[in-house]
């Protein structure tokens, strides 16, 4: 069965630095391009940053301002979200997302991991 596990959620303060990461497991993890999305309440699912099969380019929501860092391990099968300057507004749910550069239709989710930023 496909697996993702995520870490490294968890409470921060304002400014304060958090890093996430994605596992995946019995998945094909160099064939898919990897994303992280966040979901605060209330709020509709957005997209925080993207990276290509090969990690060779990057994409990121405008409100990340150069906060955030998304990167990717292959030979750990394992993307990551380094997240710096964070503020109230990024408390949601992170969830990493798996998708198919060929077939739009075929993607995955992670279970979400919570990320609090609150003094």
């Amino acid at each position: 069965q496909v697996q993702f596990v995520e870490s490294g959620g968890g409470v921060v303060q304002p400014g304060g630095s958090l890093n996430l990461s994605c596992t995946a497991s019995r998945f094909a993890f160099r064939a898919y391009a990897m994303s992280w999305y966040r979901q605060a309440p209330g709020k509709e699912r957005e997209m925080v940053a993207a990276i290509t099969v090969a990690g060779d380019s990057t994409n990121y929501a405008p409100f990340v301002k150069g906060r955030f860092t998304i990167s990717r391990d292959n030979a750990k099968n394992t993307v990551y979200l380094q997240m710096k300057s964070l503020n109230p507004e990024d408390t949601a749910v992170y969830y990493c997302n798996a998708q198919n550069p060929f077939n739009d239709h075929d993607d995955y989710w992670g279970q979400g991991t919570q990320v609090t930023v609150s003094s």
